[in-house]
């Protein structure tokens, strides 16, 4: 008995260790600031402290980000990193970061699956801009920059620089995608463009009226392999809008992959919802088809 009661609280610090291993990996580096010398227009202002306060549903959400950055997670000791390197770029609706459970939750599960991943804590709030996606497209076309250019740092190919966005953050990387950058570009700096994307429940690409994705969605302009997935029930992304992306990514012939579940909602991020299988299911299709495709190690 004494042994299992010892056996038990090994266990129990293993368990431990393997958190904060991710943890820790994510504070050796320091943040990637992404405009030392300032943002580019449409700026938000400083005035008001950056803070993270935690809803009555026990989600962490961000409010007033000044500074754009990406935050590092790295695969913890013991799990066989690859090359990869993905953005996660984490929903709210422009006016806050739900960067916990489509942030931070997100990056964790993709360090432990042996992937480099970078949180982008893009400038918010900008709900009240009259193109709220300009200044966080901005960011995430940058950060994508940054991470190429400093591959080898982090021992990533730089042509395996994906993004993976929730909700606006899969809005953000689909306009950030098909749009030439609004700012500045130094000769010879690294591609914008990702390799690849994941797209979960990105937020309003349906353009009801027309029957057709946004007008700022070009995807003539190309997109990369893409893996999607939503709920049909979502009042806020529309399941139309990601069933015409596949077609127009089909019709392309561009690698797709898309999963729509019948129940769950909306803003589920990384955390399951009691009656709805498909707010944990999509994880598990998408881990299959990073694997499948070359992104992540084999398990």
């Amino acid at each position: 008995m004494m042994f299992a009661s010892r056996l038990a609280r090994l266990s129990a610090c293993g368990a431990l260790f393997c958190l904060l291993a991710v943890a820790v990996k994510a504070a050796d580096v320091p943040d990637l600031v992404l405009w030392p010398g300032g943002m580019p227009e449409p700026v938000v202002p400083s005035t008001e402290a950056e803070r993270v306060e935690k809803g009555a549903d026990g989600i962490a959400r961000r409010y007033n980000i000044s500074k754009p950055r990406l935050v590092v997670y790295r695969p913890p000791a013991g799990v066989k990193a690859g090359k990869t390197g993905i953005v996660v770029v984490p929903g709210g609706g422009f006016g806050l970061l739900a960067d916990g459970h489509e942030g931070s939750e997100a990056c964790e599960w993709l360090a432990k699956a042996g992937i480099t991943s970078f949180l982008l804590l893009h400038r918010t709030p900008t709900n009240k801009h009259p193109e709220p996606s300009t200044g966080p497209v901005q960011d995430l076309q940058k950060g994508v920059m940054e991470v190429r250019k400093r591959a080898g740092e982090f021992g990533l190919d730089p042509a395996l620089i994906g993004v993976f966005g929730f909700s606006a953050g899969g809005q953000v990387a689909l306009i950030a995608a098909t749009n030439e950058p609004k700012f500045e570009r130094p000769a010879g700096s690294a591609s914008y463009k990702p390799d690849f994307l994941l797209a979960i429940y990105p937020y309003k690409i349906y353009d009801q009226p027309n029957k057709a994705l946004r007008a700022d969605i070009h995807t003539d302009a190309g997109l990369p392999p893409t893996f999607i997935a939503q709920m049909g029930d979502d009042p806020a992304s529309l399941a139309q809008g990601s069933t015409l992306l596949y077609l127009d990514l089909l019709n392309r012939k561009v690698p797709a992959e898309l999963h729509i579940y019948e129940k769950g909602g909306h803003g589920f991020g990384m955390r399951a919802r009691s009656g709805a299988p498909g707010t944990a299911d999509w994880a598990n299709r998408a881990m299959e088809w990073l694997r499948l495709r070359g992104y992540a190690p084999a398990p």
